[in-house]
């Protein structure tokens, strides 16, 4: 049997299991994310640590043809290197950086696991530097690590913000940044909610208006929800179809769909709708 291979810049779905309980990774690969996310970092109590690491080697080790990302510990940790040392193992595809302050960060993670590195822009200096760390070698993608941000920069979601625009001005920095150094749109951060999946769909269908192309997980239950947000609907489909076919039938003129008229950057987004869904077999 091949390998499993990830694609970490199109993954829509990054489900976390915690290092310290592995018999949950095959679970979490069973529910079709696109990502596992194995945590080493706040799933696991400091003196865990170790012995979480030693597990997940071990789970790799007997699986063979899995492959996951791993959530390491913050460079500022006594953690961090042993953890970078086990992200060289050929089951990881990608390491997952919190609270990624700076390019050297970046590079550093990059070089030391030889993987991949998802950048979580979590704090008031990722935030200055997110253009750096997005152009830093190695950097696959920016993923918003919303709920450090809030407690650094004293904001307070509530239930009256359902749109969390609380948070607005710090998800449209990583989405210009990923643009600007020509990354995959970013990951949006957790939904805290377990059990309500109409309202993560909400939440996941504001994260792809506002930029978004993928979430951070933390059940299997939210897997299908967000998947299913982050890609083209059959009525996104049929429309896009549409306006490609107004458009050739235009001849590069100016064309009218629905009483709307069709110009290039509407076309544009046709053709990106169309690129999505035939990414994922659509």
């Amino acid at each position: 049997m091949a390998a499993r291979q990830l694609n970490l810049g199109r993954a829509r779905t990054f489900l976390f299991v915690p290092a310290s309980r592995p018999e949950r990774i095959a679970k979490a690969v069973a529910t079709g994310t696109d990502v596992v996310v194995v945590d080493l970092e706040d799933a696991v109590a400091p003196a865990d640590k170790p012995a979480a690491r030693q597990a997940l080697l071990e789970w790799l080790a007997a699986n063979p043809d899995e492959r996951v990302t791993v959530r390491i510990n913050a460079a500022a940790t006594a953690w961090h290197e042993d953890d970078l040392e086990a992200c060289r193992h050929p089951g990881v595809a990608g390491v997952m950086l919190p609270k990624a302050d700076s390019a050297a960060q970046v590079e550093h993670a990059h070089s030391a696991s030889g993987k991949p590195v998802l950048c979580i822009v979590e704090t008031g200096l990722g935030i200055e530097a997110v253009l750096q760390i997005a152009r830093a070698r190695g950097c696959a993608r920016l993923v918003f690590g919303k709920l450090d941000l809030a407690v650094e920069l004293d904001l307070v979601p509530d239930e009256s913000d359902p749109e969390e625009l609380v948070f607005l001005p710090w998800r449209a920095l990583l989405v210009l940044a990923s643009q600007r150094a020509g990354l995959p749109a970013p990951v949006d951060g957790v939904f805290t909610v377990i059990g309500d999946g109409a309202a993560l769909g909400r939440y996941a269908a504001r994260a792809r208006r506002h930029g978004f192309s993928g979430q951070l997980l933390i059940h299997p239950n939210q897997v299908a929800g967000a998947a299913a947000a982050f890609t083209p609907s059959a009525q996104d489909i049929a429309w896009a179809q549409a306006v490609c076919r107004a458009a050739e039938a235009a001849g590069g003129g100016a064309a009218v769909l629905d009483g709307r008229m069709i110009d290039a950057p509407v076309i544009a987004r046709a053709e990106r709708i169309l690129a999505v869904a035939a990414a994922f077999g659509h």
